[in-house]
């Protein structure tokens, strides 16, 4: 049986408003994001995905009122991510109504993080978000970075994807820095070596700016598509993307 591919918005909230910059920098105002994530889930997200992205820089929680007051109006999947760093911070975002949770800088410094997350609430809980960038010096030509992609580490992107699968995790949220916010096409060489290692599914993210960029990621191996600023500046609708992956052949919801 084939599997519908996913659409989702994405939502990076800063201070409790959605923000959007390009490679992670000079983020701006974008809105409110119980406003947006309603927005999208009437327009036919498939999932809706919220990321604290200063919390871990920050060294603070996330937002729990802020993703409460969202899991109350949006009726579709709701992953958020963001100053994880424990078991018991999963078990409080899945209270306030998070669906799925993700994890990154905690699992990176404490990889026992993935299983233990894993064998509490099961693998379906957990997305692995990876923020990626280019890195010679590596196997893969991939490294991870942390702290909202400000650091750069050693870790080759595809051997800890390939072990945190290993670990538990049940999603691969893999964002392209180079490509994000550039809005010149998904890093699709990303996504066919993530697609080859990844026995779980591999959302793709980064830098989606046309309705014909969208149909290249699924083909490369993604299971989902992830879109932020084409949708939060009006760009696109989720009613769009949908409608060129059906004319491309590809099954949606």
């Amino acid at each position: 049986m084939t599997l519908a591919s996913r659409v989702i918005a994405c939502l990076d909230v800063a201070g409790g408003r959605v923000v959007k910059g390009v490679k992670f920098e000079n983020l701006r105002d974008m809105g409110d994001p119980v406003e947006l994530a309603r927005h999208y889930a009437a327009q036919g997200a498939d999932e809706i995905t919220f990321l604290d992205v200063t919390a871990t820089v920050d060294a603070r929680e996330t937002t729990y009122d802020v993703v409460q007051r969202t899991a109350e109006q949006v009726f579709v999947p709701l992953t958020v991510g963001g100053g994880v760093r424990s078991v018991d911070d999963v078990a409080r975002l899945l209270s306030v109504g998070a669906d799925k949770v993700g994890v990154n800088s905690a699992a990176i410094a404490r990889p026992e993080l993935i299983g233990e997350i894993a064998d509490r609430f099961g693998a379906q809980v957990l997305v692995l978000s990876l923020d990626v960038r280019r890195a010679p010096a590596t196997p893969s030509g991939f490294a991870v970075t942390t702290h909202g992609g400000r650091t750069l580490t050693t870790l080759d992107a595809l051997e800890w994807a390939r072990e945190a699968t290993e670990r538990g995790a049940g999603e691969l949220l893999v964002n392209s820095i180079d490509a994000d916010g550039t809005r010149d096409g998904y890093d699709l060489d990303l996504i066919r070596l993530m697609r080859e290692i990844s026995p779980v599914p591999v959302i793709a993210s980064g830098g989606a700016g046309s309705v014909s960029d969208f149909a290249p990621a699924i083909t490369a191996g993604a299971d989902a598509v992830l879109a932020a600023s084409v949708f939060h500046t009006g760009a696109l609708t989720v009613g769009n993307v949908k409608d060129a992956l059906r004319t491309e052949g590809i099954l949606v919801r």
